[in-house]
């Protein structure tokens, strides 16, 4: 789903993600087009992140967001049963 999403083809390569490795001199830029060849849900990640609160609050939404690469995923659909109101004291 990814994939389909629409980005115009010069910003796959001119974007740069910047992320520290923690020791001087570790900047290390990313471009949208490396996502895509290895984690393309990192690209929609990366853009919530931005949307969302920047305090604790933003933390704890943010944990809660699972993004997948392909429809498939390790959660199940709810299964509703009919209750019937009538049946009910």
């Amino acid at each position: 789903m990814l994939k389909k999403s629409g980005s115009r083809a010069k910003k796959l390569t001119d974007k740069e993600y910047v992320r520290h490795t923690g020791y001087p001199g570790g900047q290390r830029f990313t471009t949208p087009k490396q996502y895509l060849a290895k984690k393309p849900e990192k690209i929609l990640e990366l853009a919530v992140r931005g949307m969302l609160p920047k305090n604790s609050l933003g933390d704890d939404m943010y944990r809660h967001l699972f993004v997948y690469a392909g429809e498939k995923h390790p959660h199940e659909a709810q299964k509703p049963s009919k209750l019937n109101l009538n049946t009910i004291k």
